[in-house]
């Protein structure tokens, strides 16, 4: 068992830095890249694409960035997860094979596809058996804007994830796999942790959720002391350094802009969090107040103590409709 594994966060949205990957990948040693691309908004986004263009639905823009990287991520032996799929899974997977091929990479590259959160088609036979899909805001039910939806995905956790790289998989793709999982999932496979650890399953968990939108837990958006930030135009891109006890450390490459400390990394935790205690994913109902962060250096900040609470047993749909 690895004793430290690095986790280097690339994209945080489709859209995101372009350069921002290609200097985690060869600014210095990580084992894992995890890829986020998909905002809410995003699929309802991709699946006019697709409605367009069957070939169409993913991000493209991650299959440019694997032409470019993948000879590096196959030397370094880095293995890259991303949920760059979007709503045409196979079809992202079948242009990232090509592009191995066309690199020379045959047999170099075993890619996992994990499908299963499109759930577009399943949404009237759900109706017809009556099961309830109300809105988490105000309670409307799925039928009064049926006839207006554009996509709709479960949000899948680590599970398939790390059985991919159980598997070998060096590249996984899926659609709305969540933020927080492709970080986890690199973290379970490598230190063997159980699913029902909670208190592991919630450190990976909160490891994810602090670098999976770009740059803002390392100083991109930071108010506190914000001016002085320097180097915004070069910013680092955040990496976690976890250990097989749950602990971690948030941290960047050397010689790039931005700042990672207490303040940046406390700031990225308040991002998206509703109740603190129960932070609700498909993996773990993780308890942010019992999280401490620590200075351990500089551009590095130790997080520990965390604790975590069993999974619920439903998993979330993000359903989008025109209006």
């Amino acid at each position: 068992m690895k004793q430290t594994v690095r986790v280097a966060g690339g994209q945080g949205f489709w859209g995101d830095l372009l350069t921002a990957p290609v200097d985690q990948v060869r600014n210095g040693p990580i084992d894992y890249l995890m890829l986020d691309y998909l905002a809410e908004v995003t699929m309802s986004i991709l699946q006019k694409q697709r409605n367009r263009d069957p070939q169409a639905g993913y991000a493209r823009d991650f299959v440019s960035l694997m032409q470019e990287i993948l000879p590096d991520c196959v030397e370094k032996n880095i293995k890259v997860l991303s949920n760059a799929g979007g709503v045409n899974v196979s079809g992202c997977a079948d242009a990232i094979r090509q592009a191995a091929v066309e690199l020379g990479l045959t047999g170099k590259v075993k890619i996992g596809v994990v499908t299963g959160d499109d759930v577009l088609d399943r949404l009237d036979s759900w109706i017809a058996d009556g099961i309830e899909i109300n809105s988490m805001d105000d309670g409307t039910p799925l039928t009064a804007i049926r006839d207006k939806v554009q996509a709709a995905n479960v949000y899948l956790g680590a599970e398939a994830l790390v059985e991919a790289l159980g598997r070998g998989a060096n590249i996984v793709v899926g659609g709305r796999l969540t933020d927080t999982g492709l970080t986890l999932a690199p973290l379970m496979h490598e230190f063997g942790w159980s699913f029902d650890d909670w208190d592991q399953v919630s450190a990976g968990t909160i490891a994810g959720h602090i670098i999976e939108c770009g740059a803002q837990s390392s100083g991109g958006n930071c108010q506190y002391d914000w001016q002085s930030i320097p180097d915004m135009a070069n910013i680092g891109f955040p990496i976690v350094e976890a250990s097989p006890d749950g602990t971690f450390i948030v941290t960047k490459h050397e010689g790039t802009g931005g700042r990672v400390n207490v303040q940046s990394v406390a700031e990225q935790l308040l991002y998206e969090m509703g109740d603190p205690k129960a932070y609700i994913t498909p993996d773990v109902v993780a308890d942010f107040s019992s999280i401490n962060l620590e200075a351990a250096g500089e551009n590095r900040v130790r997080v520990y103590g965390i604790k975590g609470n069993p999974k619920t047993d439903f998993y979330k749909v993000s359903i989008a409709y025109s209006d």
